[in-house]
């Protein structure tokens, strides 16, 4: 077994169990939330976008348990339990994008549902001017900004996660910036 799927089935990882509010009610293991259980545990995901309305995207690494080699949003992670959303959202930032000093502004949240697991969604977006990032390669295999034709081109295809892709059209909904204009 990889050591990529390995971690993404770890005992020693504990997460916060929540209500729909986002309510602490208990607290599991990363492999019993990743088993089926429909335990909903919380994720932060951030949205990069540079200043011409490019929106920048990371491709899993193909050792990933869960939709390997598939392209997702710039940041995704799992929030620690005892670990606040924004505690998370900066760690999971650093550790994937090596990326610090970002103004987070919160999107939305909402319940996602897969056969793998049930998350509590808190989404964010910033606006950078760096055009690259040093990603994790354990966890990331390449990141590039992809304009908003690009993404929309590819959905249904197969190249984004069907997470990502029902964000994204979430966050055209809510066109936060002019280029996402119709």
């Amino acid at each position: 077994m990889n050591e990529t799927f390995a971690a993404d089935l770890s005992d020693k990882e504990i997460f916060p169990i929540v209500d729909e509010q986002g309510n602490v009610v208990g607290k599991a293991t990363r492999k019993e939330c990743h088993s089926g259980t429909r335990l909903l545990h919380p994720v932060v995901h951030l949205h990069v976008f540079n200043a011409q309305g490019d929106i920048y995207l990371q491709k899993r690494s193909i050792h990933k348990f869960i939709q390997p080699g598939k392209w997702d949003t710039a940041v995704g992670g799992h929030q620690d339990y005892g670990e606040t959303v924004e505690q998370a959202l900066e760690r999971e930032t650093r550790e994937e994008l090596g990326f610090t000093g970002y103004e987070p502004h919160h999107l939305f949240s909402y319940v996602f549902d897969s056969a793998v697991e049930r998350e509590l969604v808190h989404t964010f977006y910033t606006v950078t001017h760096r055009e690259s990032f040093d990603f994790d390669p354990a966890e990331v295999d390449e990141g590039r900004f992809w304009s908003i034709q690009e993404v929309k081109a590819a959905i249904g295809k197969g190249i984004l996660t069907p997470n990502f892709e029902d964000e994204f059209q979430r966050i055209l909904a809510a066109k936060i910036l002019p280029s996402m204009q119709e």
